[in-house]
């Protein structure tokens, strides 16, 4: 069997470890992987079988990690980013069962986050929202439960306030489709839609929200 005769960091990259069997260089491991080798152990093709698996899993799972670094993802999301990668499914199953275990991946969790900064930012309705999850492969039931915590009135009444600025002078007629069909977009119900905009108008002929005029 061939015998590891060097280990050494590469110098462009290091966190891999070049391997020499029998004074020839031979393959690169990451350093985790390669930290169970020294210098005079023998490897049978089964063993280096095994190490270049362990190395691709090592590789894939720490770009996989720099993926979530962005932001949180579902598990669909992760599957198809390694199979862009064309990463074997055996070893893409195991990326996602760690991740799972160590509680990076969590489809419930994406689905709390995804509503949390939508609502945060653009405040959306629980028709829009639920698409939005339906497409990043997160399971129905998970939805559901996502979000029970999105109080569309609420949601609709800040969506609607930031869009009003732009709507001053307008009859109401106009003002009603204009807005209507901005809330419509953001996923709202219609009573939800003719409530919102009701009280918006209101408001607005009151001088109740603080707007500025859009021409300043």
């Amino acid at each position: 069997m061939p015998k590891v005769t060097a280990l050494k960091r590469q110098k462009k990259n290091a966190h891999r470890v070049n391997v020499y069997l029998d004074g020839e260089y031979a393959f690169a491991l990451q350093d985790i992987v390669a930290i169970s080798l020294k210098v005079g152990q023998e490897l049978s093709p089964n063993d280096i079988l095994t190490l270049k698996t362990q190395d691709v899993f090592q590789r894939e799972y720490d770009r996989v990690l720099h993926y979530l670094s962005y932001r949180p993802r579902s598990v669909r999301e992760v599957r198809q980013y390694l199979a862009d990668r064309d990463v074997e499914s055996g070893i893409a199953d195991n990326i996602v069962t760690r991740l799972q275990r160590a509680g990076l991946l969590d489809d419930a969790a994406f689905a709390r986050s995804w509503v949390e900064s939508r609502d945060s930012l653009r405040p959306r309705g629980r028709y829009l929202l639920a698409r939005e999850l339906r497409q990043k492969g997160v399971p129905d039931e998970i939805i559901q439960e996502a979000l029970q915590s999105v109080e569309e009135e609420r949601s609709a009444y800040r969506a609607g306030v930031n869009r009003v600025g732009a709507l001053q002078g307008m009859d109401y007629p106009t003002f009603r489709r204009r807005l209507g069909d901005f809330l419509h977009r953001r996923g709202f119900g219609y009573e939800i839609i003719r409530e919102t905009v009701q009280r918006l108008w209101q408001e607005m002929q009151e001088g109740k929200l603080g707007l500025q005029s859009k021409h300043s």
